[in-house]
C-alpha cells in the first residue's frame, strides 16, 4: 500500500517515562500486535500517556484482556451473554455453580487460546479444579469466573471487526474429542455471511468495549446468539484461510483512516 512502516519488538523496548516527552520513532500511529496481555497493556498505557495514537487503545486492551470486565460491559450494553458469576474465593464457588446448574465452565480472568478453561460436570470435579487452582501462587487463580455451559453446535463464531465494519466471519469447528473451538487447539474454520441480527449484535459488542480492531466470539444457543468474548489483539490465520478478503489489508486501511480522522 506504499506505507512507511517499522516493526518494533515490544520485548526489546526500554522507555524513559520520567521525561515530559517520549523519544520513540513510533510514527503517526501504532498498530498494537503484542499478544502478551500485560506487556501490551503497559505499553499501551505509555503510548496513551504521551499522546501517541495506538490501535487498539490501552483501555480497550484492558477490557478485552479481562473476561470479567468484558462481560460486564457487554451486559451493560444489552448484548446477550452466557450467564456468568464471579466467586471471590474458593468458599463461594460451589454456591455459584449451584445457581447456574452443572455442568459449568471455569475460565481464567485473563488468557487466550483456551488455556486454563475447564468444564466441571459435577461438584466433585469442581472441587478438584478448585483445589488445583488454590495451590497456584497467583492470587488471580483464587477468584473464579464461572459461566453456564451453553448448549450449542460443535462450533462457535468468530467475527473480525475494524471500526464499524465486519471484515471476516467464520465458524470455528471444534476438533474431535474437544469441546473448545480455538484454532490454536486444532479447530477448523469455514466462512459464512452473518445475518442482520448477528451483525448488529457483533457491532454493538465491539462498540461496548471501546471499538477498534477486534475479534468478537459468539455462540448459537437455544435462545439465539450470545457473545462470550471479545479479543483485542485478534489473531486471524484461521479466519484468513476461510475467506477471500485480505484481513490484513482491511486492518491497515482502517489504521490509516483513523490517522486521517
Amino acid at each position: 500500500m506504499g506505507l512507511e512502516t517499522k516493526l518494533i519488538d515490544a520485548r526489546k523496548l526500554s522507555l524513559d517515562i520520567s521525561k515530559k516527552r517520549l523519544k520513540n520513532g513510533f510514527g503517526d500511529v501504532v498498530l498494537q500486535r503484542c499478544i502478551s496481555y500485560y506487556r501490551s497493556l503497559f505499553l499501551g498505557k505509555i503510548l496513551d500517556n504521551y499522546g501517541i495514537e495506538a490501535i487498539n487503545t490501552s483501555q480497550v486492551a484492558e477490557v478485552c484482556g479481562n473476561k470479567m470486565l468484558t462481560t460486564m460491559l457487554l451486559a451493560k450494553a444489552g448484548v446477550p451473554t452466557p450467564r456468568t458469576l464471579v466467586a471471590l474465593s474458593s468458599e463461594s464457588v460451589l454456591a455459584a455453580a449451584d445457581l447456574l446448574g452443572f455442568p459449568v465452565v471455569l475460565k481464567p480472568f485473563t488468557g487466550s487460546w483456551g488455556r486454563g478453561v475447564s468444564i466441571a460436570k459435577d461438584p466433585q470435579t469442581l472441587d478438584t479444579i478448585v483445589e488445583l487452582r488454590e495451590a497456584l501462587p497467583n492470587p488471580l487463580e483464587h477468584m473464579y469466573y464461572v459461566q453456564e455451559f451453553v448448549n450449542r453446535p460443535p462450533r462457535d463464531i468468530r467475527i473480525i471487526v475494524a471500526g464499524g465494519e465486519i471484515i471476516a466471519s467464520v465458524y470455528r469447528i471444534a476438533p474431535k474429542d474437544d469441546w473448545r473451538t480455538n484454532v490454536a487447539r486444532g479447530a477448523t474454520t469455514t466462512g459464512f455471511k452473518p445475518d442482520g441480527a448477528l451483525s448488529e449484535m457483533v457491532l454493538r459488542s465491539a462498540e461496548a468495549v471501546g471499538g477498534g480492531v477486534l475479534g468478537v466470539d459468539a455462540m448459537e444457543s437455544d435462545n439465539g446468539y450470545t457473545v462470550h468474548e471479545v479479543n483485542n489483539t485478534v489473531e486471524f490465520k484461521g479466519a484468513q484461510a476461510a475467506t477471500k478478503t485480505s484481513i490484513a489489508k482491511k486492518i491497515i486501511s482502517y489504521t490509516v483512516e483513523s490517522v486521517k480522522r
